[in-house]
């Protein structure tokens, strides 16, 4: 499984991904982001499924990019023809991975910003290659195994959150992935992008780097349970009470 984040707030793109690779029983490490900077501007792209389509996929679309007379100046159209080096490899090989038991899956993340954009983007493409734009609505997504980190981006993240305050929500939803899924692991990728400076920024954490924020994380979970208001649960304790008093009192009959 993979853990990729995007997250698209007011002032830029945070972006993270996990580098564990599960095949059968192995377990290997690879880069699950590539990055792109020409400058006309510069996006990342992230995914999750085959690692075969990934591959394969990512190389047509870098011909692509070295084929063409002029850069992309919108996101858009990047993605685009993203999509459909990711349809050609769907009509060369679905039908071989379908007669082996596999199911034609990628799907990718791409965020960034090109001249021709008034403001940094963050697109979520589909096997199929269709796609749509992660809007400050819902101002995040993940690829992969979304279920464990999803509660923590729900309850903290908002897109007038600063950047700063976005990687520390997206590392927190990452640690309790790992915590919970056996097949997402460090090291991570992170790539940062502020709106308007045509530029990403990137740097990789291994486990030791982002221990203390896991343990702090934990410990103050387990102590706001404990200051939690408890007034609500006082019905079902007088109950428990009286039902262990009478236990206490009319101790069952030997046998």
């Amino acid at each position: 499984m993979t853990f990729c984040l995007g997250i698209t707030v007011e002032e830029g793109l945070v972006g993270i991904a996990d580098t564990r690779i599960t095949s059968g029983n192995e377990l290997t490490s690879a880069q699950k982001v590539t990055t792109y900077q020409n400058g006309n501007g510069a996006f990342f792209l992230m995914t999750s499924g085959l690692r075969s389509v990934r591959d394969k996929t990512l190389t047509y679309f870098d011909e692509t990019l070295e084929v063409r007379s002029e850069p992309f100046d919108k996101l858009y159209k990047a993605v685009n023809a993203f999509a459909a080096e990711l349809r050609r490899v769907g009509t060369e090989d679905k039908a071989f991975l379908a007669d082996s038991g596999l199911r034609f899956d990628l799907c990718a993340l791409i965020g960034g910003q090109l001249t021709g954009d008034r403001s940094h983007k963050l697109f979520l493409v589909y096997p199929e290659g269709n796609w749509v734009e992660i809007t400050p609505g819902t101002p995040y997504h993940i690829i992969g195994e979304g279920g464990y980190g999803k509660p923590v981006l729900d309850r903290t993240l908002k897109y007038s959150d600063s950047l700063r305050m976005a990687l520390k929500v997206g590392c927190l939803a990452f640690d309790s992935t790992r915590i919970s899924a056996s097949d997402v692991d460090f090291p991570i990728d992170v790539v940062l992008y502020h709106k308007g400076c045509l530029d990403l920024v990137q740097h990789r954490y291994e486990k030791e780097d982002l221990a203390e924020i896991s343990s702090w994380w934990q410990e103050h979970l387990r102590g706001l349970v404990h200051d939690l208001p408890s007034e609500w649960i006082d019905n079902v304790a007088s109950k428990l009470t009286k039902v262990s008093h009478r236990a206490a009192c009319d101790p069952l009959p030997p046998k």
